[in-house]
């Protein structure tokens, strides 16, 4: 329950994703239209953090996919999910500061600081495509 959840000072949920997009949409479901994951508690967990006192959402997952060789950091989400963006993604490139930037601060901080060095050209290509 996101509200009993809320109602735990400074609580900090930490989720893990597959996905985040310069939009600073969480994709914790899916690999193309397959549910992978199911609906599980993330999002009531970082929706619940997030209306906690003092409390942050946050994401943490790796910024490359080793297997499929692919950024987890990518331009736009290509499949519906149900997105809550958190306080801030974690890789093992540093930290994206989201809640409370612009769009185009949130698109900077995900491609400066979270995204695997190897997509951070194509990710600033995209970003300049959308605006940001």
């Amino acid at each position: 329950d996101p509200g009993t959840i809320a109602r735990q000072p400074a609580m900090t949920s930490v989720n893990t994703a597959m996905q985040v997009d310069l939009f600073g949409q969480v994709n914790a479901s899916r690999i193309g239209t397959r549910i992978f994951s199911g609906t599980g508690g993330a999002t009531d967990f970082l929706v619940g953090a997030l209306h906690s006192p003092g409390g942050q959402a946050l994401v943490a997952m790796r910024s490359w996919h080793l297997k499929a060789g692919v950024s987890t950091i990518v331009d736009k989400l290509d499949a519906p999910v149900t997105s809550v963006q958190p306080t801030a993604v974690v890789t093992e490139q540093g930290v994206a500061e989201l809640f409370g930037n612009s769009e185009r601060e949130q698109a900077r901080q995900l491609i400066e600081n979270a995204a695997h060095p190897q997509a951070r050209s194509q990710l600033r290509q995209a970003a300049a495509r959308y605006g940001l």
